[in-house]
């Protein structure tokens, strides 16, 4: 990329890039290859592959590209508040996100369980039907729930353990002291994996002794959409972690100028807080 001037208080403007159109025709493949897929035509695994590596290519090289910009010194006040308001409505939708699944959590719970149970036994169908929670719904299998004090107890320890090390590291990186970001930042993406770990092993005994699967009614469609989606998240925040901690151990980063840094704790922490709320409303309560 040709060397672009910017004088202090002008925002950067890149040069025209290939990844945009080359990022929307890997999700169209993507999108092809899932149709196909579901219709067992034979295109359709290759399509899926085909968009995939297109993916993982264009995140690759387009990142690397804002990395050396940002390196290369032509990010000042105006991308740096740029930067902030973008991750800060990212968290923002992300927190819609994860209100709606709470919103049909407690709809579930509140409204539509006790609705069933309330109907009169002369004209309900499911006359044996109570309004206990959790339940499997009138039509769902029975089933037995995740002990709260088990694995998730544990789980809650090491994310908030994980919440501890990201702020160790952001600490070392902001008062120079670069072994410590560095081993802060290995931790937390320890600690992640570990929890990925155990909560694929709970995954694994929910589905194989405790009956409790997708198939298991309302709560069991719920319990796997919240803990999955949450569990999709923190694989993206220690991929992320993982990242930074490269970028550390290259020499990335300044005591005052780190905001691909905090942009990743600010979305672990918030990781750690919805975790914390499926602890209490869906394991405890």
């Amino acid at each position: 990329m040709p060397a672009v001037t910017q004088s202090k208080g002008h925002y950067y403007v890149p040069q025209p890039s290939p990844y945009p159109i080359m990022l929307s025709g890997a999700i169209f493949l993507i999108a092809m290859g899932a149709v196909l897929e579901v219709n067992a035509l034979k295109a359709g695994p290759w399509s899926l592959l085909l968009g995939g590596l297109l993916f993982v290519y264009v995140l690759f090289h387009w990142f690397g590209s804002v990395v050396g910009e940002s390196e290369g010194g032509r990010y000042h006040t105006w991308e740096d508040r740029s930067f902030r308001m973008g991750m800060v409505w990212f968290i923002l939708s992300e927190i819609a996100f994860f209100g709606g699944l709470f919103g049909v959590l407690f709809y579930e719970r509140n409204i539509s369980v006790v609705s069933l149970a309330s109907l009169s036994r002369t004209f309900t169908p499911y006359p044996g039907f109570t309004a206990a929670w959790p339940s499997a719904g009138p039509l769902g299998k029975p089933f037995s729930t995740v002990a709260p004090w088990g694995i998730p107890a544990l789980n809650t320890l090491i994310l908030l353990s994980s919440g501890i090390t990201v702020t160790w590291a952001h600490w070392g990186l902001k008062t120079g002291r670069r072994a410590a970001a560095i081993a802060g930042l290995a931790f937390t993406v320890a600690l992640g994996l570990v929890f990925l770990g155990f909560q694929a092993h709970e995954f694994y005994e929910a589905y194989t002794k405790l009956g409790l699967t997708l198939a298991s009614g309302v709560y069991g469609a719920t319990f796997f959409l919240l803990t999955g989606f949450h569990g999709l998240h923190v694989t993206i925040g220690v991929i992320m972690l993982s990242v930074i901690l490269a970028r550390c151990i290259k020499g990335h980063f300044k005591p005052d100028q780190h905001f691909a840094f905090e942009a990743v704790s600010w979305y672990w922490h918030f990781v750690d807080v919805v975790w914390l709320l499926l602890f209490v409303f869906v394991y405890w309560l």
